[in-house]
């Protein structure tokens, strides 16, 4: 599995509008709903919170990839937002974030496998600064779907 076969480019938004974590998580939950990744918008974002509470999903040089496991989860799946404006966000280097990788992988075990493989193929990727620069730069779902090969 490589990380743009995970990407489905209707739940990609280059342009996100949200001036804080809640409006981005909502918005990126949403996409996910619409598209049938998940069945509940609202319990799927309770336990995106609930992950978060337990340690900082925003892993520098302005991205954040917040996920759980939840049972609200029809198909893996992963939405991705980019704004052109700093978002609030605990982070490790303190800054905000401008793209935000919101996972959607279920509660069971063979979900909790696949959960870890994608954090750890999305990491490695998101390690190379080039590609975080493309997505920083990113105008269309292609540029963002690009920046990951």
């Amino acid at each position: 599995m490589d990380v743009v076969d995970i990407i489905d480019p209707r739940i990609v938004d280059p342009n996100v509008k949200a001036r804080n974590k809640s409006e981005i998580v909502n918005k990126l939950a949403e996409d996910l709903f619409n598209y049938g990744y998940i069945d509940d918008v609202n319990a799927f974002v309770d336990d995106v919170y609930l992950r978060e509470s337990e340690g900082q999903t925003g892993i520098g040089d302005y991205v954040a990839i917040p996920h759980s496991k939840s049972k609200h989860v029809q198909k893996i799946g992963v939405a991705i937002g980019i704004s052109r404006n700093e978002i609030p966000w605990e982070t490790l280097d303190g800054k905000g974030v401008k793209v935000v990788i919101l996972f959607a992988v279920g509660d069971d075990q063979k979900a909790a496998k696949t959960h870890l493989k994608l954090l750890s193929l999305f990491a490695k990727k998101l390690g190379n600064e080039e590609v975080v620069h493309n997505l920083l730069r990113a105008r269309d779902k292609d540029d963002v779907v690009n920046a990951f090969k």
